[in-house]
């Protein structure tokens, strides 16, 4: 899709109901419900952190989203794909000011370069006990990546035809800090794997997308 053509759909999300939990649960691994359960005690507690969803056009125009891939650490999200964010600083305002902060920080795309859309439905990850509060952004402009290499591994551009394509939904297993191998739902491009609170946040925001371009 064409960059110029996605942002009359940006401005259109932000009016939308957020998709919520009915979303969430289609990418959700199937010991969801139970560690919520065991934890209820606990979430109104969490640490908290902002991630962003940022999309922005390729140097031909074409919408793209960026991923980021993490260092490998002695922790739960060693090596996982996610979005840029973090935990918040004093020196930030609320947690969009956080999402945009991190961004800066972790893949080098300045705040006022970014134009925020709107937050999606915050959601608890139980193994490291935190809410993560998401937003959705964009640049107007192809950015120039620079990494922090002491948190980023890499970097993932996914077109967004592809995000909008069934055909990456997959099942697949995974090693969890539970123990062992689960299955569980995933996005699958082109072998890069996104499952988990990342899966979730997406498939939010993809199931807005479709709404607007069905409608």
């Amino acid at each position: 899709m064409r960059f110029d053509a996605f942002e009359k759909i940006l401005s259109e999300i932000k009016h939308l109901e957020l998709k919520g939990l009915a979303s969430q649960l289609k990418m959700a691994p199937p010991f969801r419900k139970e560690l919520l359960e065991r934890n209820k005690s606990v979430i109104k507690d969490a640490k908290k952190a902002a991630v962003m969803t940022l999309f922005y056009p390729n140097k031909c125009n074409d919408v793209h989203l960026v991923f980021i891939v993490r260092k490998s650490y002695d922790g739960v999200h060693s090596g996982q794909i996610g979005f840029p964010g973090g935990k918040p600083e004093p020196e930030d305002a609320n947690l969009e000011q956080t999402a945009l902060r991190e961004t800066w920080e972790e893949i080098g795309v300045k705040s006022n370069k970014v134009e925020m859309v709107c937050a999606l439905t915050n959601l608890y990850i139980p193994p490291s006990n935190f809410m993560v509060f998401p937003f959705v952004g964009f640049s107007v402009h192809t950015p120039k990546f620079k990494l922090q290499t002491s948190e980023v591994e890499s970097i993932v551009e996914i077109p967004l035809h592809k995000l909008l394509e069934d055909t990456f939904q997959i099942h697949t297993k995974v090693s969890t800090s539970y123990g062992p191998t689960v299955q569980v739902p995933a996005f699958n491009f082109d072998g890069h794997i996104i499952w988990g609170a990342t899966a979730m946040i997406l498939i939010e925001i993809v199931d807005m997308i479709k709404d607007i371009i069905k409608n």
